[in-house]
């Protein structure tokens, strides 16, 4: 483990515009599957856990959005 991704992992990350919709989106989708979960499935323990399993999904995806920048495209100068 490096300390650049400790720090990285346990900083604050103010959103930017594009990932509040991203984190939105991301919300929206699980909602509706937990309901999907919820119309399908006994109440049981083994429900409780596919939907624990979802928020911690949920969690793990803003992790990924949070924490790790997409690097920039690399501009490839071709010879005329």
């Amino acid at each position: 483990m490096r300390q650049v991704d400790i720090d990285n992992w346990f900083t604050y990350h103010a959103p930017t515009a594009g990932q509040v919709q991203n984190y939105a989106t991301i919300r929206d989708k699980a909602k509706e599957l937990a309901e999907l979960f919820d119309s399908l499935l006994p109440d049981c323990a083994d429900k409780t856990a596919a939907v624990r399993k979802l928020r911690e999904t949920v969690m793990a995806m803003n992790l990924a959005i949070a924490c790790y920048v997409a690097p920039e495209p690399t501009q490839t100068v071709r010879p005329l």
